[in-house]
């Protein structure tokens, strides 16, 4: 997909630019607010809520980062938005928050969280609200059904295959069947784990097919050198590049 030099331009900070010591916790507005004050992409999650909105957050229950326990579809977007975090005053965002927050002046890597069982809710749900989003942004997924479900919705819109080494046992399919999966969601670009680089295929996508190579988490000078030698840009914590 031509136009996509935004996405490689600048460091891209890893769940905003975060920093528990600070109060300042991954995927909230304090987070993204810091990334855009020092003038990095940012990447973000989302989940699904209960009654079908995109929420911004990472894990599927609440328990590790809110005051709250259970599963984030088990609520509905209201009464997430009304859950403290453990050490912020924040409070969860949708989707269409983040827009208005970000408001373009930054690049968005939105990362769509799934359960590999064909659920197309979240990738319909981020498209509808991406639409009328005016600045630089991209989706991006472990699933290639995700991918394929943002191709089918909002074929401008850019997508990306998120992997790493152990995916394919993770998920339980053969290569065969996901390479399948992924060539008929026609991603243009890919995010592969540093700890995995280099590797066959973010190379071939990247040297064959010009496709942009993301890597990610890079936290130490190691994996920086590693994603300098490999990769088009990083996404990055713990420090700032």
């Amino acid at each position: 997909m031509p136009g996509l030099d935004w996405l490689t331009a600048r460091p891209v900070a890893h769940r905003g630019l975060h920093e528990t010591a600070r109060g300042i916790v991954e995927n909230t507005a304090s987070a993204f607010s810091a990334a855009i004050v020092g003038n990095y992409a940012i990447e973000c999650d989302l989940q699904l809520a209960g009654d079908g909105e995109a929420m911004v957050f990472h894990d599927e229950t609440l328990d590790r980062l809110t005051e709250r326990r259970g599963p984030i579809a088990a609520l509905s977007s209201h009464e997430l938005k009304t859950i403290s975090f453990k050490a912020t005053a924040d409070r969860m965002m949708m989707l269409d928050d983040l827009c208005t927050l970000v408001e373009g002046r930054v690049p968005l890597v939105i990362e769509l969280k799934s359960h590999f069982n064909g659920d197309a809710r979240l990738a319909i749900r981020a498209a509808q609200v991406l639409q009328s989003y005016a600045g630089p942004v991209a989706v991006m997924s472990f699933d290639p059904a995700m991918i394929s479900a943002i191709a089918m919705t909002a074929p401008g819109l850019p997508r990306g295959l998120v992997a790493e080494r152990k995916l394919l046992s993770g998920i339980g399919v053969g290569t065969a069947t996901y390479l399948g999966a992924v060539f008929q969601a026609r991603p243009h670009f890919v995010a592969w784990s540093v700890q995995d680089l280099p590797a066959s295929l973010p190379l071939l996508a990247r040297y064959a097919f010009g496709l942009p190579l993301l890597t990610w988490t890079v936290r130490t000078d190691a994996d920086r050198a590693r994603a300098s030698r490999w990769a088009d840009q990083m996404i990055f914590e713990g420090f700032r590049p």
